[in-house]
């Protein structure tokens, strides 16, 4: 087959990375064939940029940098260090689970201690043998393995979920498998197609979704996949894919700084930059909203601990002040900095929050509903299709219309969003009034 097939690509993208290659190519095939015969490190992506035919090899992806944004550039990823499964023995998996079935943290495969290994980077370096990530070198019939960092346990089994299994981690937000009907036995829709159903989630409006053949995707960020389907009267539905057996683990004693916006942060503070004390976020008092814990089970929606479930800018929290919705939380950076309100007092606040209702006409609503009155899906507001419209955000800038969220862009009476479906131009959002005063 084509190299091009074993990498996901994305237009419009740049990654950040200290560990890269030049070289001058013609095409983006050549520039694939340079990371496969990189050998200055493991080569997990590339990016080619169209004008001046450059290539760049790539120790990073997006699961472990920063993405920009950048016209000129392709970026492609190899696929088998996006998996986070493994296919039969898991021969070939690159995931970064680093610790054994029972929770011990995995050995360094370069250090000798506290177990002298056989299997070294040196020895094999053909088998992925990075960090202390669990591999599988000697082709175990029982999976992927590591060193243990028990003196007592020389080596024991990793649980990496099956690919085939057809289960999905979290809220199937990384699913590829490849089911495609829906949980009522509907066949699902290409992706690519408009009919029945014309819709705007597309690769082009939804790059690195992995929206390919028919198969069941979370691209706009569901309770689960799911897909349009082949029937005329049925628009789309969700698909019935089981929850993987294990998922990453919650625990308080996770990391007690925090590194990029801290989404892995899972420590225990609990207080907010001003001093109110957290929501618990299984209740919905005094603020109502949808981060449930059981809804999101990969998020470590524990406690009332401050957490970044959304990709905010930094940890945050609901709080039990009824006067104050959310807060940011003071919490120190991985590199000794601290992030809180000093010098960040003339930084505007965007809220990007899963809020379940709004204020007003809704012109400030933040929030990541994306479904209309109707139940109707939202159309991205960067696509012309299937509604060709004005509403963009080079007109709008502070309007914040990002994927297909709703918004309130023309100071209409609410939120709403333009619709994925022809006959239906456009319709308020499925959102209430959030009420003057709180009431339990």
């Amino acid at each position: 087959g084509d190299i091009l097939d074993d990498y996901l690509k994305t237009d419009g993208v740049w990654i950040l990375t200290r560990n890269k290659q030049f070289y001058q190519t013609n095409n983006d095939k050549e520039c694939a064939e340079k990371c496969e015969a990189e050998r200055n490190f493991n080569c997990r992506a590339f990016l080619f940029t169209r004008k001046k035919l450059q290539c760049l090899t790539l120790a990073e992806n997006t699961k472990t940098t920063v993405i920009f944004n950048s016209i000129d550039a392709v970026l492609y990823e190899k696929k088998i260090y996006l998996l986070q499964c493994k296919r039969g023995i898991g021969k070939d998996y690159r995931g970064t689970e680093a610790k054994t079935w029972r929770g011990i943290p995995c050995q360094k495969w370069a250090e000798k201690t506290p177990h002298n290994p056989n299997f070294t980077p040196e020895k094999h370096p053909s088998a992925g043998l990075e960090e202390n990530y669990c591999r599988n070198p000697d082709e175990d019939v029982n999976g992927p393995w590591c060193y243990t960092t028990d003196p007592a346990t020389r080596f024991d089994y990793c649980n990496i979920p099956e690919c085939e299994g057809q289960c999905m981690l979290c809220n199937g937000e990384e699913y590829h498998g490849n089911v495609s009907r829906t949980e009522s036995g509907l066949e699902c829709q290409h992706w690519n197609a408009q009919e029945p159903h014309m819709h705007g989630y597309t690769l082009k409006h939804f790059p690195g979704k992995d929206l390919k053949m028919n198969y069941c995707r979370n691209p706009d960020g569901e309770l689960r996949p799911w897909c349009f389907t082949t029937s005329p009267t049925k628009r789309w539905e969700y698909c019935n894919i089981p929850r993987c057996t294990m998922h990453p683990t919650v625990s308080g004693l996770g990391s007690q700084c925090i590194s990029g916006n801290g989404e892995d942060y899972r420590g225990r503070i609990a207080i907010t930059e001003s001093g109110n004390a957290c929501q618990h976020w299984n209740t919905q008092f005094p603020h109502k909203h949808a981060w449930i814990p059981d809804r999101y089970p990969c998020k470590g929606l524990e406690e009332n601990y401050c957490r970044n479930p959304d990709g905010e800018k930094r940890p945050w929290c609901y709080t039990i002040n009824s006067g104050v919705r959310w807060e940011y939380c003071v919490i120190p950076h991985c590199d000794g900095t601290e992030q809180g309100s000093a010098g960040m007092s003339n930084v505007p606040t965007q809220v990007s929050l899963p809020e379940e209702c709004y204020r007003g006409k809704g012109l400030s609503y933040r929030g990541t509903s994306s479904i209309t009155a109707s139940g109707r899906k939202c159309q991205a507001w960067n696509s012309k299709s299937p509604h060709n419209h004005g509403k963009i955000l080079e007109k709008f800038p502070n309007a914040d219309l990002r994927e297909n969220y709703c918004r309130n862009p023309d100071g209409d009476n609410r939120p709403w969003c333009f619709t994925t479906d022809p006959s239906m131009v456009w319709e308020y959002c499925n959102l209430k009034r959030c009420e003057d005063r709180t009431e339990e």
